[in-house]
């Protein structure tokens, strides 16, 4: 991963083609006026998908902005306090899954960050590679069931993360794409390499399962019961044998 500087902060990124990005890159205005926006995910903000050019091989990136949650957003809605690049939000991603990509783990591709400074504040947004053909699974399972191989396939995916200390702070249905049969874990916001511990991963474990359960309660069609559950956790276990 490298950095270069701009005038009010810096572009981190990590592929030699995300060199020439610049910070109006890092804007949908910037996309939409090369008719480059190819969609959207809406939550509680928007991230955008966006066609690229020839020299990015024409791939499909993935643009979100920092947005603030909880209490904080009502001071404000995007400046976060700057105490050094590498604990910005932005760069801090970027650079674990740079490392978890390079390590073969199933994450997008990360492409590169901007961190823009005001004073004692930043604002920061990331792009990363969008994974083709995939769907989060509260959008799979709203109209797909998944056997127990693919359950116990994801539980073990889980585990891999967790064997290799990875903590993933907001673990949910819509954090956790599939395509092909395949697992991708993303927005890695807030998450580190910690040590591994059946506290934080059991409580990680949790929090997935409030996020299934939160979600059918809003979606009655939600393809998911306890012995979906039970057969992630047994695939989980055969790999990372807590006391859940």
């Amino acid at each position: 991963m490298q950095v270069k500087f701009i005038s009010n902060g810096v572009i981190a990124w990590c592929p030699p083609s995300a060199k020439q990005l610049t910070a109006d890159s890092f804007t949908v205005e910037y996309w939409q006026s090369q008719n480059a926006v190819v969609g959207q995910s809406k939550g509680r903000y928007t991230t955008w998908f966006v066609q690229t050019s020839a020299e990015h091989r024409h791939q499909q990136w993935v643009l979100r902005h920092y947005w603030r949650g909880g209490l904080m957003e009502k001071f404000s809605r995007d400046a976060y306090l700057y105490t050094g690049l590498s604990r910005t939000r932005a760069y801090a991603e970027l650079a674990l899954l740079a490392q978890l990509y390079q390590e073969g783990f199933a994450v997008p591709n990360p492409i590169a960050a901007k961190i823009e400074r005001f004073g004692l504040w930043y604002r920061a947004d990331i792009i990363i590679e969008r994974v083709s053909g995939a769907k989060d699974l509260v959008a799979h399972l709203a109209h797909h069931t998944m056997d127990n191989t693919l359950w116990y396939k994801l539980g073990e995916t889980i585990a891999k993360f967790h064997l290799r200390g990875v903590y993933h702070a907001d673990l949910n249905a819509k954090n956790i794409l599939i395509t092909d049969e395949q697992f991708y874990l993303i927005d890695f916001d807030r998450g580190e390499i910690k040590s591994p511990h059946a506290k934080w991963q059991q409580a990680n474990l949790q929090r997935l399962l409030r996020s299934f359960n939160k979600e059918q309660t809003k979606l009655a069609a939600l393809q998911f019961n306890s012995q979906n559950w039970q057969q992630l956790l047994n695939g989980y276990q055969t790999l990372n044998p807590i006391n859940l």
